[in-house]
């Protein structure tokens, strides 16, 4: 059986979330806040051997003091990110364990993630070496000037909306990411394209949002309710009430 290692980045500035309180992965979410949503559906899985956790820097002493007991019990590990997602992916890979053959990233703020998604687009990776979950394109999409106006109505054959999770075979993401060469990459799977290797798309679906903005959360909380039943329950953890909020 193949093994993966996962890592889940969280040490954006959230600056288009505007909450003077959380940023987006630090915000309550029926009662758990959306990282350990999105952490939760890895830690119970028998091919994930490692699970790392990316945050800022500057949020250590908060998260340690807020979910420090959540991310111990679940068998987190932290790695403080850098300046830009690519940095943070980076810095969590230097701590990936050994026995790790593949490597899953996915996005902290994407909470609405189920296991029959999970499973698809790692057997897809295994077989093919990489595979992201994405979604065609549905609307029309259009370029627009600084003014504001129109210039031009893209064609939307062949477009499809990267999501997360991307998995990766350890090796090629590794090479990727030592030929960066400083490239603000917006996904992982842009810096594999670069190197040649083939990139499966899986298509995922539209609950997988990702947490931008306060209605995203408000979407999020609903979504959540549509999801598969997970196929195993995490164990109960300290702080799954109010209390944590406090």
């Amino acid at each position: 059986m193949a093994r993966f290692g996962v890592i889940l980045p969280a040490a954006g500035r959230s600056s288009r979330f505007h909450d003077k309180h959380y940023k987006k992965v630090f915000a309550p979410l029926d009662n758990r806040p959306v990282w350990m949503h999105s952490a939760e559906r890895f830690v119970n899985r028998s091919d994930v051997v490692q699970v790392i956790l990316v945050i800022a820097k500057e949020d250590r002493e908060f998260f340690q003091e807020k979910f420090g007991a959540n991310a111990a019990l679940l068998g987190i590990e932290l790695v403080e990110g850098g300046q830009e997602r690519a940095d943070s992916v980076a810095a969590a890979l230097s701590r990936l364990k050994a026995e790790a053959d593949f490597v899953c990233v996915h996005d902290a703020a994407r909470p609405c993630i189920c296991d029959a998604w999970i499973d698809a687009v790692f057997a897809a990776a295994e077989k093919s070496g990489a595979a992201i979950l994405a979604l065609p394109v549905r609307n029309t999409l259009k370029r627009v000037g600084p003014k504001g106006q129109i210039t031009e109505t893209l064609s939307r054959t062949d477009l499809w909306e990267a999501q997360t999770p991307q998995v990766f075979r350890r090796s090629w993401l590794l090479e990727a990411y030592a030929n960066r060469q400083g490239l603000a990459a917006t996904d992982d799977a842009q810096l594999v394209e670069r190197l040649g290797h083939p990139v499966q798309v899986v298509e995922g679906s539209a609950l997988n949002i990702k947490i931008t903005t306060k209605e995203d959360l408000r979407l999020a909380e609903q979504a959540l309710k549509l999801l598969p039943k997970p196929k195993l329950d995490v164990p109960a953890h300290p702080f799954a009430d109010d209390d944590m909020w406090r």
